[in-house]
């Protein structure tokens, strides 16, 4: 009586499904190693198990099949990765000389290690070194131009402000000039009517001047007001 049809899904049953393992485990490694034996075939066969246990099997080496594996299957994309590398190592060779040419410069400008210079190199520096020079006066004089400016425009600014505080002064000056010049009319407004004369008072008043003194010639009579006459030479009393 043959065996019926095993259906290919996972047994449900921890202890069938670990027993069937072992049995096809091993079952597997034999017609490997029957088919490397009988082919003379390069078999190399690994196995995780669901609790994480590895099982090998190699008819030379797993480690040596595996590396002929990488270099038939990979080999085309280790030929693309080798010449990007032989292309970095270039570009990196060509950046490191630059590098180092460029600090060889930057020392022969700062006057160091210019003994090895050429005729020609010794040119190009005193080139460098005019060129330099030319763009720092550009520079200097640059800034010496916009601080002209600044100093016009604060010197105008200055002006200006010289102008308001003075036009300031004069309004405040001119308000307290007609202040004083409407005190002055309101003032003198009230002066004229209060000191106001009637006609009727305009009359002399009659009063006795009183003795007088007379020093000198006189010009007329040197009677006194009393009618006696007091006349000494030269002189009237």
């Amino acid at each position: 009586m043959g065996r019926g049809r095993v259906e290919l899904k996972m047994i449900e049953n921890k202890i069938n499904r670990q027993v069937t393992f072992s049995k096809r485990r091993h079952g597997l490694m034999k017609k490997a190693h029957e088919l490397s034996v009988l082919c003379d075939a390069e078999i190399a066969l690994i196995i995780f198990s669901s609790r994480g246990k590895v099982y090998d099997f190699g008819s030379s080496s797993v480690a040596k099949t595996l590396e002929r594996y990488q270099r038939c299957c990979i080999a085309p994309q280790d030929s693309t990765i080798e010449r990007e590398t032989q292309g970095w190592y270039h570009e990196v060779t060509k950046l490191k000389a630059k590098y180092e040419s460029l600090q060889r410069t930057q020392r022969h400008l700062l006057g160091e290690d210019l003994g090895p210079l050429s005729v020609k190199e010794e040119k190009q520096l005193e080139g460098a070194l005019t060129l330099a020079r030319q763009r720092k006066t550009q520079i200097m004089v640059e800034q010496m131009e916009d601080l002209r400016k600044k100093e016009r425009h604060l010197g105008d600014l200055n002006k200006h402000l010289k102008f308001n505080i003075v036009l300031s002064i004069l309004e405040a000056e001119g308000q307290n000039l007609k202040a004083i010049q409407d005190l002055w009319s309101s003032g003198a407004a009230d002066g004229s009517s209060s000191y106001h004369v009637h006609p009727s008072q305009s009359k002399p008043m009659d009063c006795d001047p009183g003795p007088v003194l007379q020093i000198g010639y006189p010009h007329h009579d040197t009677k006194s007001f009393s009618g006696e006459t007091n006349f000494i030479h030269g002189w009237v009393l």
